[in-house]
């Protein structure tokens, strides 16, 4: 580590790095490095860790030993630079401050509504993350903004009043700081504010978070508030505009809160850390005491740069220590000449995290999860994908399985001498492949043990007598071990490629940097699986994020939020520019008090821009002199250019028709402080003389297991081989920190920095055609082939939501991507939404008879009908055949469902509250080739959604024609994905072994439905199982369950259901069959394949003509939202699994325009959305209040962003009280939504259980019914202006009184409503369950992936997709 000029090498340079198990240090001296390595928790020994590591250091440099406890002196100390996990930690175990949130009227339950999804969607015990707030307080104000994005005329308000001034106390409209125009509806009262904050105070509260609406453009509200707090006297406040003026009320809630919840935990923890030190740490202290006493001290944050000991705070610190390592592979393993990406690879004991750099700079994102709260700062983009060294070997189901339980650092793996549970460190140590005499020897009673190999053998053998007891198979100890291994290797590839493609890079073009305690064990394969051919292991890589921290800049980030409509010169881009060299400056002056002189400051400069109409906004950086001059015609603010093209890159597409707007300008600052002097790996690999290591350097030899069988396998130590040296695979490289494996096809070549690792392949995969009869099925490849099946369905998805543009598609994620068998029978879905499940699989079956034959590679066909498979007529499938490499025999089809905003139909939103029609309700296809050999046939598209539903009578043609060509277009590109996935498969594996485990993981998904069957004939001493509910026109939904125990079949028999209906409620027979697999799901509640084999034990029986089999034309689109969740309810009723949900979706719409025959033709919009309600009660747990339940799990519009988009003002978004059933454990509140109309519009609902009440179970009572509200102003009619009326007499303006009425909607409604209008829906809660008043037995359990650092990967799926 170098110096820069102007900072005298006057002292030791220490960077740590506290970590969950183990506390890593660097300590540098006049040039000499020095490494420790202690656990982060030794109580008996010491209290603090980093305190510990720097007495270690200091005693080694100054050659005597310092007592612990007494302080340490400063003056020897030149900086210290820290990353802890010590927000991270307040966050899993909540032991933050106790916090009030201060929110606008009408919002307090906003983050307990959150974005309505639930987290795992086969969970009846629905979990949601507690608050981090233990009270609410909610002010009476509100602003919002006077224009709408979705305004067809395009029209601006434009005023010159700014935010912030004097003037803008008393104007009703004012320019906010992102330029968009705010209307001032109420101003908060100071006095009110007093009250309400010091009866908080009173209770102890010092600590509090502030958000309200509007705020990031709009901040003088908030202003207020935390000037009163000050004279209050809280100690800590924290404003959301300060931290992040970015849109979207949730997320900057969350934040707000989070670091109101961390910041006093790091400050108490960074003052007893001071305490230690005689002298003081950070840079004002070396600036006051001239440089004699004080050190800097410096804290990571989660963006990879470090800040000054004052300023770190609770917000910037979740991902302090991971940060770290991603710094550290960055500066040591990427060349700026060769730029070639590298993806890192953390793994340690209790986590494996995944991250990129590529193009010199960092992956950031600015919205993650961590330990279930979503937080919006910048952050690197670190991604969890399974639970390291420790995570849980299981044999379920058939399968071999791998985590995502981990066994942590208490008790740990088996082999750390505490009976753990087998771990994949054990399977390791077993196979060879981890040395106990290199690992510190930490364990025991005295610790002062090594790892003990006969425990990992132990608990591996028992793992062994299981698998062959069940399957009847003869495996021995290391073939079960290297299974396990392979499949935790498959599971983390998984992500990996995901995380990487879904921003448009491919993972083969990339180098692996692996680091952490594990990650030299696994690199080979993992690198091998993604098709990368160099692995990069740097010299600290067991402490890279303690090195990191070290090599690290200081770093400022400045941001504020924009609205302008991007050109590419002329004032727009003065005016960017003032803004951002207003920031500039804040950003400096901020480096320079942290003792940076101005040649030292260098600047990121970005501009965060997205398409008018989506959500999906870049960060598009400045580009460098060079890039301007290279790609720019040397113009350096060419963000326009930057960003169409970098749109183009990750999303496949441009939308050169509409306006680019800039959300934000973000200034990040850099205070360069270490020169990093290395040779570049590319540098040392071009100089280096190779050199195979001599026999004489081996260290020893052991057996080591490869695929095959146990080979002699040579052991070097690290610090034995000379610079040059090659070693040929099978090998094994340690020193006292890591094991290097290197397997039998990959060379190592040490370097004066790395080791790297050429993986030469795996080779050809056993491709034997024994025929499917005489062929047995391996557990090892049925479980790797079930994650490569699901895999592959996930990539279609990813690459659905990555392309697509409309916000149903790419935000609501309101689609699912499957791959079928030739027959049409699922093999694998990645549901985001559970009715699209069974259903899609009717659909391909029959548009697999209908074009038998006639079909060839490249061909797409487009299906929505009822009839043929189709749930509703907005879900469109397409569907594409993968062929043989004859291109003669079908092998699989690869199909997409998406629901598109709008198709046409009576209503905007094509969602009809009251067709009767098939016609009515928008395009219907039954089977058409949307694409010929390659060729997309847009012209049909514009006659099948545009101009054949408009020749109904009342019906327009499809209102979003552009959005539904682009989805299309979306839709095929998915596909294509699917099928060029499926291609790489059959030719890594061969044709035969494909579809033999394609047949296998089927038989696999349908024993364990047989088995579940037996269970609950048990259960129910082998009785009929049966169940009515009712529709709220009063038709009954009949079941009868006959459970056949010997075989493990059974029958559901729906005889008795009511008949079709002249309504929209009826359900095409896809859609039963759905619910019937997600019910399984449900009740089995371990992962199993979703596959046609859940529905081989199933005999189902419709009764023809019911409304669960309709005509081909009657009206549906209430049977794939409703009905569907009234079929689900009967089947939980029949098995009494739980209480009833909220059934319903509560689909809302409104809009205008359209092309309706006879018309002129109106530009408009139509809006969508479902809204959460209560889940209901179980045996084991309570219900769940503001949540989606079972048929559906679609996001809602955050609030902010629906008022910039649409001309509407959210009144109030909260739970229903008391709505939920009462029981032994009560059933979820619905919610409240009450929206006013800022313009005439026309609104419709589509609900059910506005009759009858979600039921109770086990004696737990019903819950409340929904109710949906139009309060509109009727005029007051007197009897005297009436009589005057009559009299032909005149009425006077003046003498008109209004009055405000509450009219009830009923359960489906359309009503062209007024500007002023309210639109109130009320949801149903969730039965009880249980009688009141019984000992509650609910038991909360927590999600092992609960502290998984989700980065991009989470905001861009649900994690539904954890199936």
């Amino acid at each position: 580590m170098g110096s820069s000029s102007q900072q005298k090498a006057r002292g030791i340079r220490i960077a740590i790095d506290r970590g969950g198990t183990f506390t890593d240090c660097v300590g540098n001296f006049n040039g000499e490095d020095v490494v420790i390595k202690l656990l982060s928790e030794d109580p008996a020994n010491y209290n603090d860790a980093p305190l510990e590591a720097i007495r270690r250091v200091m005693s080694h440099f100054l050659k005597r030993d310092i007592p612990r406890g007494e302080p340490l002196d400063t003056a020897q100390i030149e900086s210290i630079r820290m990353g802890t996990t010590v927000a991270t930690n307040a966050l899993l175990e909540r032991k933050g401050e106790k916090i009030a949130m201060v929110v606008t009227k009408g919002f307090k339950d906003c983050l307990v509504i959150g974005n309505q999804s639930r987290p795992k969607i086969f969970d009846l015990a629905i979990r949601k993350p507690d608050v981090l707030y233990s009270s609410v307080i909610e002010i009476d104000e509100r602003v919002t903004l006077e224009d709408y994005a979705e305004d067809p005329t395009r029209h601006l308000n434009r005023i010159d009043v700014k935010v912030g001034t004097a003037e803008a106390k008393t104007s009703d409209l004012v320019m906010g700081l992102s330029g968009e125009t705010v209307r001032i509806l109420q101003r908060p009262e100071k006095e009110v504010i007093r009250e309400q904050l010091q009866q908080i105070f009173g209770s102890g509260i010092r600590s509090i978070a502030v958000c309200l609406m509007h705020a990031y453009t709009f901040p003088d509200h908030e202003a207020l508030v935390g000037e009163v707090a000050r004279e209050i006297g809280f100690q800590h406040i924290s404003l959301s505009h300060e931290l992040m003026p970015m849109i979207k009320l949730v997320s900057r809630a969350t934040s707000v809160c989070a670091d109101a919840y961390l910041t006093p935990a790091i400050k108490k923890y960074v003052s007893g850390f001071q305490q230690g030190f005689k002298g003081g740490l950070g840079s004002q202290r070396v600036t006051q005491e001239n440089g004699k006493k004080g050190a800097r001290c410096e804290f990571m944050q989660s963006d990879g740069g470090l800040v000054d000991v004052e300023k770190f705070t609770g917000l910037k610190a979740i991902l302090s220590g991971p940060a770290g390592g991603v710094v550290g592979y960055a500066i040591t393993s990427y060349d700026e000449k060769t730029r070639i990406p590298v993806i890192g690879f953390d793994m340690g004991g209790t986590s494996t995290d995944v991250s990129r750099y590529g193009e010199g700079r960092y992956d950031h994102t600015f919205e993650t999860t961590t330990a279930g709260v979503t937080i919006q700062s910048p952050q690197l983009d670190i991604n969890t994908v399974a639970a390291g060294g420790g995570s849980m070997l299981f044999f379920r189901n058939g399968l071999f399985v791998v985590g995502p339980e981990s066994a942590g650092a208490h008790p740990g793996p088996a082999c750390y001498r505490k009976g753990g549970p087998a771990t994949v460190t054990d399977a390791n140590l077993f196979l060879g492949r981890l040395l106990p005499e290199f690992f510190p020897k930490i364990f025991g009673k005295n610790e002062d043990e090594g790892l003990d190999p006969e425990a990992s053998r132990k608990v591996l053998q028992e793992l062994t007598d299981q698998i062959n007891r069940e399957t009847g198979k003869n495996m021995d100890i290391d073939e079960v071990a290297h299974g396990f291994l392979t499949v935790a290797n498959e599971a983390m590839t998984r992500p990996i490629r995901s995380i990487t493609e879904a921003k448009g890079h491919d993972s083969s073009k990339h180098r692996l940097a692996t680091f952490g305690g594990a990650g030299g064990q696994h690199a080979v394969a993992i690198a091998e699986s993604l098709g990368i051919k160099q692995i990069l292991i740097h010299r600290y890589s067991s402490v890279l994020s303690a090195y990191g921290m070290a090599l690290a800049d200081v770093v400022d980030e400045r941001q504020e939020p924009d609205s302008t409509v991007w050109k590419d010169e002329g004032e727009v881009v003065e005016g960017l520019k003032r803004k951002m060299e207003a920031l500039k400056e804040k950003s400096r002056q901020a480096l320079r008090d942290q003792g940076f002189e101005d040649d030292e400051i260098v600047f990121e400069e970005y501009l965060n821009m997205r398409y008018r109409g989506t959500e999906s906004a870049l960060m598009i950086i400045k580009p460098s002199k060079e890039e301007a001059e290279k790609l720019y015609n040397g113009n350096d603010w060419a963000f326009g250019i930057g960003f169409v093209k970098r749109h183009r890159y990750e999303f496949g597409f441009t939308l050169d028709d509409r306006d680019i707007i800039v959300d934000d300008v973000r200034v990040r600052g850099i205070g360069r402080s270490f020169q990093h002097e290395e040779k570049s790996v590319d540098e040392q690999l071009k100089a280096v003389e190779r050199r195979e290591a001599p026999a004489q350097k081996r260290h020893s030899e052991a057996k080591v297991y490869f695929e095959g069988g146990r080979l002699d396998t040579p052991i070097y130590k690290l610090s034995d081989l000379d610079l040059g040296s090659v070693v040929n695979g099978p090998a094994m490289l340690a020193d006292g920190t890591q094991t290097i494996v290197v397997t039998p096809k990959s060379i190592a070549l040490v370097l004066e920095t790395h080791v790297i690792i050429d993986s030469k392949g795996d080779g050809e995969k056993d491709k034997s055609s024994n025929t499917s009869e005489d062929r047995e099925v391996d557990p090892i490849m049925l479980s790797i082939f079930g994650h490569r099946f699901m895999a592959i369905a996930e990539q279609m998805g990813r690459a659905l939501q990555k392309t697509s543009v409309s916000t149903n598609v790419k935000e609501r994620l309101d689609f699912s991507c499957a791959i079928f068998d030739s027959t049409g029978g699922l093999v694998a879905n990645a549901p985001h939404l559970p009715v699209h499940l069974g259903s899609m699989s009717t659909c391909v079956r029959r548009q697999a008879e209908i074009w038998k034959g006639k079909l060839k590679r490249g061909d797409v066909i487009i299906s929505n009908h009822p009839s043929y498979g189709g749930t509703h007529l907005p879900d469109v499938t397409l569907l594409m055949p993968a062929f043989d490499e004859a291109g003669e025999k079908i092998l699989f089809y690869a199909a997409s469902r998406a629901h598109h905003a709008d198709i046409g139909g009576i209503t905007a939103g094509s969602m009809p509250p009251h067709s009767r029609e098939l016609w009515q309700e928008g395009a219907a296809i039954k089977s058409e080739k949307l694409v010929s050999e390659g060729k997309f046939n847009e012209q049909r598209v514009i006659e099948l959604f545009y101009k054949e539903p408009a020749q109904y009578p009342g019906c327009s043609g499809t209102r979003t024609l552009a959005d539904n060509i682009n989805d299309l277009r979306a839709q095929v590109s998915a596909n294509q994905k699917g099928i060029s996935l499926i291609e790489s498969l059959v030719e890594e594996y061969g044709e035969d072994t494909v579809q033999f485990y394609m047949v296998a993981i089927q038989k696999n998904a349908e024993l364990q439905v047989r088995n579940l069957l037996k269970t609950v004939s048990k259960r129910f001493e082998g009785k009929d199982l049966s169940a009515v509910d009712f529709m709220d026109d009063g038709s009954p939904i009949r079941l009868k369950i006959t459970i056949d125990a010997e075989k493990g079949e059974a029958v559901f028999d729906f005889e008795g259901t009511g008949p079709e209906v002249y309504g929209n409620i009826n359900a095409p027979e896809a859609i039963s069959y759905s619910a019937i697999i997600y019910t399984l799901r449900c009740m089995i509640s371990e992962d199993i394949p979703l596959n046609q084999g859940c529905l081989k034990p199933i005999t189902v029986k419709i009764p023809p003509k019911s409304l669960l089999s309709p005509s081909d034309n009657a009206a549906v689109v209430g049977g794939n939202v409703l009905t569907s969740q009234r079929i689900t309810d009967v089947i939980f009723k029949a098995f009494q699994a739980c209480a009833a949900s909220q059934g319903d979706c509560n689909n809302l719409t409104f809009g205008f325009g359209g092309n309706v025959t006879g018309q002129t033709e109106v530009k408009g919009f139509g809006y969508y959305e479902t809204i959460a309600g209560g889940s209901g009660a179980g045996p084991t747990w309570e219900g769940t209040d503001g949540v989606h339940v079972h048929m559906t799990n679609t996001r809602i519009t955050d609030s902010e962003i629906f008022e910039r988009r649409y001309p509407v003002l959210l009144r109030e978004f909260s739970i229903r009280k008391g709505s939920g059933g009462k029981g032994q454990h009560r059933g979820g509140d619905g919610v409240i939504r009450d929206i006013e109309l800022r313009i005439p519009l026309q609104v419709s609902i589509l609900s059910e259980r506005r009759v009858y009440r979600p039921y109770g179970m086990s004696g737990g009572e019903d819950a409340e019914c929904g109710l949906n509200l139009w309060v509109r102003k009727v005029r007051k009619a007197s009897w005297e202006s009436s009589l005057r009326k009559l009299q032909g007499g005149d009425t006077t303006e003046g003498e008109e009184e209004y009055e405000e009425r509450f009219i009830n909607l009923g359960a489906k409604n359309s009503a062209p409503m007024e500007k002023g209008d309210r639109v109130i829906i009320c949801t149903p809660g969730g039965g009880g369950w249980g009688k009141a008043g019984e000992e509650k037995v609910a038991r909360i359990e927590k999600d092992p992936t609960e502290g998984w650092k989700k980065g991009s990967h989470a905001t861009r799926e649900d994690m539904a997709l954890q199936v």
